[in-house]
């Protein structure tokens, strides 16, 4: 994507890259907290920020690769050579890896609900100003997402959720279409126009 395509261009074509198709290079810190100035930029009722980050890269990205690994072995001692290849590189499939934290809770005003689904924005957006700035992104979740005893790892404290893993990077590969939803199929219209 190029800095200059128009949004309605961009939303035709917008998709993610698949986390194995991510390299080098990935966004510099400067890049980062352009991403994330655009990122936060998303609905939230009561303007309590009900999300955080956590940015993980370098040697950050093999260390949680490795903890990944020791659990699913503690978990399944049998895993086959592949999946233990696949937890050791679950981190460093990209440049750079971005926790979307979701902090949502109780509040006097704004119902949890609301707080979650500014977290998926969070999400989203995350992916689309990684694009602005010519990298490829994939918004994942996977097991160590949900895992009580790998969430510390992450940095995850209690009470909180990992919304998603942002995978950001570069690519060379075309972008490739996938299956989307008639909207015959999703859409129900009431009234008249």
């Amino acid at each position: 994507m190029t800095t200059d395509i128009k949004l309605i261009d961009y939303l035709n074509v917008r998709r993610s890259t698949p986390a194995p198709q991510l390299t080098e290079p990935g966004p510099s810190r400067e890049e980062l907290e352009e991403i994330l100035r655009l990122t936060v930029r998303v609905p939230d009722h009561g303007k309590i920020a009900p999300w955080r980050f956590i940015v993980i890269r370098g040697e950050e990205r093999v260390r949680l690769g490795e903890a990944a690994l020791a659990l699913a072995l503690k978990k399944n001692p049998d895993l086959s050579a592949d999946f233990l290849s696949v937890e050791r590189t679950r981190f460093t499939r990209a440049p750079v890896v971005i926790a979307v934290v979701s902090k949502a809770g109780p509040h006097v005003k704004i119902p949890e609900w609301e707080q979650v689904m500014s977290a998926g924005a969070v999400c989203l957006n995350l992916l689309m100003a990684s694009n602005a700035l010519g990298y490829a992104a994939n918004w994942l979740t996977e097991w160590v997402s949900y895992d009580p005893e790998f969430l510390p790892e992450l940095g995850v404290k209690d009470g909180e959720k990992v919304a998603g893993l942002i995978y950001i990077g570069s690519t060379t590969f075309p972008p490739v279409e996938r299956p989307r939803p008639e909207l015959t199929d999703v859409v129900t219209w009431v009234g008249e126009a």
